[in-house]
């Protein structure tokens, strides 16, 4: 039974695997079998001990070097607070770096919404430490020299090794901060933001040639100029590892190719990416990866997508709405159009399941990943429930495959088709009430939400008015 109503359940039927085409080889059969991504032994509470143990260690370090000598004066009192602010930006801006090396094991421990938000917040204290940094540090020279902080300040411009390009890097770092403030992010697409963070990595170079010259811990610590080069060497070999090394072998060992791309609805694909031995590649349902499709008109961007099918062996879909910007390229892809791919990423997955039974809530394009862990969950009959909030019946996706789905797996699918403040749908279906009518014992059950940004904090408030514990709910704003 197909209907636009508010809220309807799917019928049941029963389905056989097929392997062609292959858009039904995960829709009415249980999906196949492939190996799950290594879960690593740390915790988020272990990595946050550990950087903040290598902060204090770092302002020790400082004062076993005499920082706390210059306090005798005003001008070494604002001097060393130069130095300190210096080297808690500088070891922020490590922390940064190690965040953009989309380390599985951070991936594992935060997830990418606290890694979004940690990446933002520290990122903006980073720059404002490195602005402190220079403020002080020329307030605090010009003191002790009695000559006026402009001129100070172009002393240290012109005379110094390597200020003028840290003067560079900060104007960076200023730029790289104010593209992240809410205001001027909504305005940009991700693809101009994710280049325009491209340059974090020349500004930390011009930023490391300043202090290896002219900081205090290098020039006259060897112990503390040892232990930062560490530093620096580690987070490199993170981002080696992890942002080119394992992406290249993944890519080369699996081959990926566009097999074909399908309509779904007005502006809406999915793209089906073949290669070789699918089977062995490690990955979840609720997933994502960072897409490269390798044509001469856009090879060097990257894309967050979710995986819309549970992986099955034999091929990844991905499916993507034309919003307006670089997504209206995907609507023409070419077969046999190589992919490289980074990932996969996300904890969006059934490894955070805490509960038997399971509330799925979806809004727009953002049923992409629910519908792979539709597919995907273990689930016994009555177990898995979905719920997918869409204006109009035709920006319903998926809804042939939803149907089959629920009725081989006994789930049941709710549509909520309508647009607010109508006749039809007078009230927000997703309010507590109303959603507490739909689920009853949502507060007994696992909920993964996923949808535009609005929908998922509406939804987050309306699961806390219904009792359901924050350990149950799972979502991600695939924000980077």
């Amino acid at each position: 039974m197909t209907s636009q109503s508010p809220a309807i359940h799917a019928p049941g039927m029963t389905g056989t695997q097929s392997a062609t085409p292959a858009a039904s080889v995960d829709a009415t059969s249980p999906a196949r079998r492939v190996p799950l991504p290594r879960v690593w032994p740390v915790r988020a509470s272990d990595i946050v001990a550990l950087l903040v143990g290598n902060a204090v260690l770092i302002v020790l370090m400082w004062i076993r070097h005499g920082g706390l000598d210059q306090l005798s004066t005003s001008a070494g009192m604002v001097t060393a607070a130069g130095q300190l602010t210096a080297l808690l930006g500088t070891y922020l801006v490590l922390v940064e770096l190690l965040l953009m090396s989309r380390s599985p094991w951070a991936d594992q421990a935060f997830g990418t919404d606290r890694i979004t938000a940690a990446h933002r917040w520290i990122g903006f204290g980073a720059t404002w430490l490195i602005v402190a940094h220079v403020v002080l540090t020329t307030v605090g020279w010009s003191m002790g020299d009695g000559s006026s902080v402009v001129a100070e300040a172009w002393t240290l411009l012109t005379a110094y090794p390597f200020v003028f390009w840290a003067a560079v890097a900060l104007l960076m770092f200023v730029f790289l901060a104010a593209s992240s403030i809410r205001a001027a992010r909504r305005r940009m697409s991700y693809e101009s933001w994710f280049s325009i963070h491209l340059y974090a990595y020349l500004a930390v170079a011009l930023a490391f040639a300043h202090q290896l010259l002219v900081g205090r811990d290098f020039v006259d610590d060897p112990v503390a100029r040892i232990y930062w080069m560490g530093l620096y060497m580690a987070v490199v070999a993170l981002i080696l590892v992890f942002r080119f090394g394992q992406p290249m072998a993944l890519s080369l060992r699996h081959r990926l190719r566009v097999e074909r791309v399908e309509r779904e609805g007005p502006g809406v694909v999915s793209i089906y990416v073949t290669g070789r031995d699918l089977d062995r590649l490690p990955v979840r349902a609720g997933q994502w990866f960072q897409w490269r499709f390798l044509r001469r008109d856009g090879w060097w961007r990257a894309h967050p997508f979710s995986i819309s099918a549970a992986p099955n062996g034999k091929f990844l879909r991905l499916t993507v709405k034309d919003l307006g910007d670089d997504s209206h390229r995907f609507q023409d892809l070419r077969v046999g159009t190589p992919v490289y791919i980074e990932g996969p990423y996300g904890i969006m997955t059934g490894a955070r399941r805490t509960r038997q039974r399971v509330l799925l809530v979806a809004g727009g394009i953002g049923i992409a990943p629910l519908r792979a862990l539709f597919a995907g969950l273990s689930a016994g009959p009555g177990d898995l429930t979905l719920v997918y909030r869409a204006s109009r019946p035709e920006d319903v996706v998926f809804r042939d495959e939803l149907d089959r789905i629920a009725a081989a797996r006994g789930a049941s699918v709710h549509y909520l088709v309508g647009r607010r403040g109508t006749p039809a749908m007078p009230d927000d279906p997703l309010a507590p009430e109303p959603l507490g009518r739909l689920v009853p014992d949502i507060a007994d059950r696992d909920v993964y939400v996923c949808g535009p940004i609005p929908m998922m904090d509406r939804v987050e408030k309306t699961l806390r008015a219904l009792g359901v514990p924050g350990g149950q709910v799972h979502l991600e704003r695939f924000a980077f």
